[in-house]
């Protein structure tokens, strides 16, 4: 049974538009489309967990890039690759996400956009993935469970 949804944070929640610096003090920040709604309704019945390998971000500097689109209240949990010590794409960056979150892997879905960086790693830690593919690219990704065009498609899953 799923009780959590992890979501990565750059261009799968929160639009990443390259920009120098942390994303909190950028001029401009905006939701991906649909993320908002399907947030509201889904940490409603879930665990929602905001997890990222940012370079320039800790979680502090997440959760305020986060706050000034309002999705902050959406998430129970937040962690960056600077507190856990590993990246997204190192399967520890998940078991370490699930043991501080006191949950077990087969209860927790991984959703992101990057197929090597969110999707490899989760599956190789025992998580049910979804890759948000917004771009469709074009391939074959085994250690998708789902693939997904617009994150509004998740509310047909979950």
């Amino acid at each position: 049974m799923i009780k959590a949804l992890i979501f990565d944070w750059g261009d799968t929640i929160m639009r990443d538009f390259k920009l120098k610096g942390t994303m909190s003090a950028w001029e401009k920040v905006a939701w991906i489309d649909g993320a908002e709604e399907v947030l509201r309704i889904l940490n409603k019945k879930y665990i929602c967990i905001i997890a990222t390998s940012a370079d320039h971000s800790d979680t502090n500097d997440m959760i305020a890039a986060l706050q000034r689109v309002g999705a902050d209240t959406c998430f129970h949990f937040f962690f960056s690759q600077k507190e856990l010590g590993y990246q997204k794409s190192d399967f520890r960056f998940f078991e370490s996400v699930i043991k501080k979150s006191n949950l077990e892997a087969n209860t927790c879905v991984m959703i992101g956009n990057s197929y090597e960086m969110d999707i490899v790693g989760a599956k190789k830690a025992g998580l049910t993935t979804v890759f948000f593919n917004e771009y469709s690219l074009q391939g074959n990704f085994p250690a998708a469970d789902f693939v997904v065009e617009r994150l509004i498609d998740l509310l047909t899953i979950f």
